[in-house]
């Protein structure tokens, strides 16, 4: 659990980038190895962004599908209200084919997944060679004015409004809305996640399953830490001020996001206020880490499908570091959501093959 890998059983990754400095997390691990060129897809899970955090910070496209898409047959379960299965891959048609041999059609496995036939998503994409001048002529894109606000840095800010601004060339219509419920949706989704881990996890008590001397021993520090907090916001007397009011404030920022999309076809954002950060630098400061996750967890409290790409890179302490941009669409619109980062990706390669060297 985390944002880091710092807190894995199989020890701490790195970020190929740069060493010293985090991959993300939880997915690391399989952000680092698709980044790395070690393997040309990987799998990770989003329960609050571990899998668009660490395509952000590596430099790789990551796909959080619509909750109930895929099975989660086989996933340690964490939150099973928002654990999702998705690919990490270097491109969006990569993912696009991942995706399309995930979706299977229905697991009875698992009684969250959705009936839904199998489809191939890779088949609407279109390559360089039928590339339109203007192929997002007549969407509509919108980019929520909190998560470019204080809390993100400047150069994370300067990559997102260049995107918006390579969306318009494209022939997209992009205006700036507000959601007054973003900034609570982090609290929510901490009481409602770790509520669900202390569930979910309660039975690894070395008697059905777990370590065979005590659950002590089975589970790390950060893990315990949440399995605490979780059972404190779940235990009577606090159950009224703490769980129910989440659910609450969850029902008010799913309405809310899910508004704006009635009116757009897709929003576009950080996947996180900052590119990747040092090792150990947040390890003994859990609120600061957890904070990290303020650009993507409300998209797991909607159920909603995202997808991170490469937005561009930010100096920091004079290292060249990636920064994703995260576009997220309707449910289950994946078509919308996919064209969009291709139509991006392809005029990039188009701007390439345009530079003349003299």
């Amino acid at each position: 659990m985390g944002s880091t890998t710092e807190n894995s059983a199989f020890r701490t990754t790195r970020n190929p980038w740069d060493i010293r400095r985090i991959p993300g997390g939880s997915s690391g691990g399989s952000a680092s190895a698709v980044a790395l060129n070690q393997c040309a897809a990987a799998l990770g899970s989003d329960t609050g962004g571990s899998i668009r955090q660490p395509a952000s910070f590596c430099g790789v496209v990551g796909l959080k599908p619509t909750y109930g898409l895929l099975s989660r047959h086989g996933l340690v379960a964490y939150a099973s209200s928002f654990d999702t299965i998705g690919p990490v891959t270097t491109s969006v048609e990569d993912s696009a084919i991942v995706l399309s041999a995930l979706c299977s059609g229905h697991d009875h496995l698992d009684s969250t997944a959705q009936n839904t036939r199998s489809i191939q998503f890779h088949d609407h994409l279109k390559d360089l060679d039928h590339f339109n001048s203007k192929p997002l002529s007549g969407k509509r894109l919108a980019i929520i004015q909190e998560t470019i606000g204080p809390g993100v840095q400047d150069g994370v800010v300067q990559r997102v409004l260049e995107a918006a601004n390579q969306f318009e060339r494209l022939g997209a219509r992009v205006d700036f809305v507000s959601c007054p419920t973003f900034h609570l949706g982090l609290p929510a989704y901490y009481i409602l996640a770790l509520s669900e881990a202390s569930s979910n996890l309660s039975r690894y008590d070395c008697i059905r399953l777990g370590a065979q001397t005590s659950r002590n021993e089975g589970f790390g520090a950060e893990v315990k830490r949440r399995i605490l907090m979780g059972s404190y916001a779940l235990s009577a007397g606090h159950s009224d001020a703490y769980y129910k009011r989440a659910q609450e404030v969850q029902r008010m920022v799913e309405a809310d996001f899910t508004s704006k999309l009635r009116e757009y076809d897709a929003s576009i954002m950080p996947a996180a206020p900052s590119p990747a950060y040092l090792n150990s630098e947040k390890m003994n400061n859990p609120l600061a880490m957890y904070s990290g996750d303020m650009m993507t967890v409300n998209v797991n409290l909607s159920g909603l499908p995202a997808i991170v790409i490469r937005g561009g890179h930010v100096e920091n302490e004079g290292t060249l570091l990636p920064v994703g941009l995260q576009i997220v669409g309707r449910p289950f619109g994946y078509e919308l959501l996919i064209f969009f980062p291709v139509s991006n990706e392809n005029f990039s390669l188009f701007l390439e093959s345009q530079t003349y060297w003299i």
